[in-house]
């Protein structure tokens, strides 16, 4: 079975491997509720439609109900939402800055390069979960802070990350003579430097798609994250844990969302196609 899990099929000249396929369709479902949760939920996210409250499932209620009978697909789905969609914004601004930064500071170097990399390390070494609560304890926990404050934690990592690679690419042989035709910075960062990294980029910027997801979710279970009526699976994994004792599927099913999408993204990252994790495949 082992070994049938891990064989690979050829489809369009790339090798897939039957795990990385499984966990892309976990992901790519998890993004078409995020895009349709507003059509596709089968009741309003406040209504309550349920006289118990943690009710189980059943016929019309198939996650039962929350804490005040509310519909629990209705709230997950509609979490989807605001999960994966804070977390994708954040992750993009913080590899799109990081990246830019690293191959910016690698290529150019002296003052600039030892300017930000002093900053963002002072940046990095500020804990993560307290520098998003202190901030989002002060400036409010709405859906631009949430995102800015996500992306601003996960700058200098990209940035540290992204430099690294450039240097290594930096002190190439391809670079020098480059840089005797008169090619400009530009050209560098963007037709010598950046072809080179994007592999490890991108596994990378899946990585901090999880970390953040994660620290989202941990945001909320704290109470710092999106606020009522709004929730995501942190939220709703909070609000609901007090029927954690009755195995309530209100604080099971956040949780096994949660679960699914950052096992799925890192299943995704380790059985990526061969040609696009080797370039000389």
């Amino acid at each position: 079975m082992a070994r049938v899990a891990a064989s690979r099929r050829s489809f369009l000249g790339h090798s897939y491997n039957l795990v990385g396929v499984v966990a892309s369709l976990v992901i790519l479902a998890w993004t078409l509720i995020a895009i349709f949760a507003p059509a596709i939920i089968p009741h309003s996210i406040g209504d309550i439609v349920d006289d118990d409250y943690f009710g189980p499932m059943r016929q019309g209620l198939w996650l039962g109900s929350d804490y005040l009978g509310r519909d629990m697909l209705s709230r997950v789905l509609m979490g989807a939402r605001y999960t994966v969609g804070i977390s994708l914004a954040a992750v993009c601004i913080a590899c799109f800055s990081g990246v830019v930064l690293g191959m910016i500071a690698a290529v150019t170097g002296g003052w600039l390069d030892s300017c930000l990399s002093r900053f963002l390390d002072a940046m990095n070494s500020i804990p993560s979960k307290l520098f998003g609560l202190v901030v989002v304890a002060a400036v409010g926990s709405s859906i631009p802070a949430l995102i800015l404050t996500l992306a601003v934690i996960y700058i200098p990592g990209a940035y540290r990350f992204a430099r690294a690679l450039a240097v290594n690419i930096n002190s190439m042989d391809f670079m020098t003579v480059a840089r005797v035709r008169g090619e400009s910075t530009a050209y560098l960062i963007g037709s010598e430097i950046l072809p080179n990294i994007m592999r490890p980029v991108l596994a990378d910027f899946g990585l901090r798609f999880v970390f953040i997801v994660l620290l989202l979710s941990g945001l909320s279970f704290l109470g710092l994250g999106l606020q009522p009526p709004l929730a995501d699976w942190g939220a709703l994994v909070r609000e609901n844990i007090g029927g954690l004792p009755f195995a309530a599927p209100a604080v099971i099913v956040p949780s096994l969302a949660i679960a699914s999408l950052t096992i799925s993204v890192n299943l995704l990252i380790d059985n990526l196609p061969q040609k696009i994790r080797d370039r000389d495949a």
